[in-house]
C-alpha cells in the first residue's frame, strides 16, 4: 500500500503541477457541457420559408397567417417569380417554399380538390423530416376548418356535429419534450468517455516519450501496483468531473433526477474503469502522444455515433445494432437515461452493468498482459 500511496502522490503532483492540464480537466467539461447541450438538438426551432401567393384570397392569407402563428416558420421572402423563390432557397436563405396556384381559394370553396406545393430543402433529412411533419399537421388543420365551414353552408345552418374520439396525450418522463433533457445524460456520458480513454491512454506513452518510464520499470514496483498508481488518480478526476456535471444538469438545465445518486456513481465507477483500461490497452500499442491520441479519437467517434447518443440504435440497420453490443458508451448513456430521467433501479439495469464489469476485466486483463516490465 505504500508504493502505491507514493506513485499516487507522485501522479496527483504532476497533474496539478501541470497549469496547462488543469483547464482541460476542469474547465473544458463544463464549457462543452453547456455548448453541446444546447448545440446538439433536432428541435424545430425556426424555418424561413418563401411564399408564392398567385391566389390571393382570404383562403391563401390565412394560410400564410397560419404557418407564421406557430412561431416555427418565418416568412423570409414573398414574390410571384417562381426562379427567385429558387434561388433564395439554393442560397441557403429559406428552408422552404409555398406555392399557392391562382385557384387553391375558388376549388376549396367549391369543394374540390385543392393543390398546393410544398418545396422543402433535404439537405438535412431530419430537419426536412421536422418540417414536413409541421407543415401537414397546420395543412390538415386549415383542410379541417375549410370542410367544416362548407358544410355549414351547402346546409344553411349550423350542423351539430357527433362527439368525437377525445384524445388526451401524456408525455412520460420528458412532458415537455424538452430536447435538452434527452440530450444532457448522454453528453455527460461521452464528456467522461473522453477524459478517461484520452488521459489515461496518453499517460504511461508520456512516460515513454520522457524516458521516465525505464526508470520505473528497472524498480521493484510491480505490474498491478504501477497500473493501480497511473489509473486511479484520472478515475477520480473523472468522477469529480461528473459530479460536476450531474449538479450543473440539475440546478442549470432542471434536468430531474427520479433515480438513485448512488446508483449513478456506482455505475460511473465501473464505466470510468472500462474506459480507462480501454485508454490503457491503447497505450501499449502505441509509442507516441500523437498516435495514442489519434488511436482514442477513431474508437470514441465509433462509439459516440453508434452509441445512442444523436440517434435511436433502434433504428440503426441490424448489423450496426449487433456492433452496438460490444459498446460500453451505448450502455452507460442508456442506464443514465434510465436511472436519471425514469428512476430506474438494479432490477432494469443490471444485466448492463455486468456486462460494463466483463468488459473491463476483460481489456484490464489483456492490458495488463500486454504491458512488458523488464524486471520487478
Amino acid at each position: 500500500m505504500n508504493i502505491i500511496r507514493v506513485l499516487l502522490r507522485k501522479e496527483f503532483l504532476q497533474i496539478f503541477r501541470n497549469k496547462a492540464m488543469l483547464p482541460i480537466l476542469f474547465v473544458m467539461p463544463v464549457v462543452q457541457l453547456l455548448v453541446l447541450s444546447f448545440a446538439a438538438t433536432y428541435e424545430l426551432k425556426e424555418v424561413d420559408f418563401a411564399l408564392i401567393d398567385r391566389d390571393q384570397s382570404e383562403l391563401s392569407r390565412e394560410l400564410t397567417a397560419k404557418f407564421q402563428a406557430t412561431g416555427y416558420f418565418t416568412l423570409k421572402l414573398e414574390t410571384f417569380d417562381r426562379e427567385e423563390a429558387l434561388d433564395a432557397m439554393n442560397a441557403g436563405l429559406v428552408k422552404m417554399i409555398i406555392h399557392i396556384p391562382s385557384e387553391f381559394g375558388k376549388d376549396a370553396s367549391t369543394g374540390k380538390q385543392a393543390d398546393l406545393q410544398l418545396i422543402i430543402d433535404a439537405v438535412d433529412g431530419s430537419t426536412a423530416g421536422l418540417i414536413q411533419s409541421y407543415s401537414a399537421s397546420i395543412l390538415n388543420d386549415l383542410n379541417t376548418e375549410v370542410l367544416t365551414k362548407l358544410n355549414i353552408e351547402q346546409a344553411g345552418q349550423q350542423i351539430k356535429q357527433a362527439k368525437s374520439i377525445n384524445i388526451i396525450p401524456q408525455n412520460w418522463y420528458n412532458p415537455n419534450l424538452d430536447y435538452i433533457t434527452y440530450m444532457v445524460p448522454g453528453i455527460l456520458v461521452v464528456l467522461v468517455s473522453m477524459i478517461g480513454v484520452f488521459l489515461s491512454g496518453m499517460n504511461i506513452v508520456r512516460e515513454q516519450e520522457i524516458g521516465t518510464i525505464e526508470q520505473l520499470n528497472v524498480t521493484p514496483i510491480r505490474k498491478y501496483q504501477f497500473m493501480i498508481g497511473k489509473l486511479l488518480p484520472f478515475w477520480v478526476i473523472g468522477m469529480v468531473d461528473l459530479l460536476i456535471g450531474l449538479a450543473l444538469a440539475r440546478y442549470g438545465f432542471q434536468i430531474p433526477f427520479l433515480g438513485s445518486l448512488a446508483t449513478v456513481l456506482v455505475v460511473a465507477g465501473i464505466f470510468l474503469i472500462v474506459i480507462q483500461a480501454l485508454g490503457l490497452l491503447i497505450s501499449t500499442l502505441t509509442h507516441t502522444q500523437q498516435q495514442a491520441m489519434f488511436i482514442a479519437w477513431f474508437i470514441m467517434v465509433i462509439f459516440i455515433l453508434m452509441g445512442g447518443l444523436f440517434t435511436p440504435i433502434e433504428s440503426m440497420p441490424e448489423w450496426a445494432q449487433q456492433l452496438t453490443l460490444a459498446n460500453p458508451v451505448a450502455y452507460f448513456i442508456k442506464i443514465m437515461r434510465m436511472v436519471l430521467l425514469k428512476g430506474a433501479g438494479w432490477k432494469e439495469i443490471q444485466f448492463m452493468v455486468y456486462t460494463l464489469i466483463g468488459m473491463g476485466s476483460v481489456l484490464l486483463l489483456i492490458s495488463i498482459n500486454r504491458y512488458k516490465k523488464t524486471t520487478g
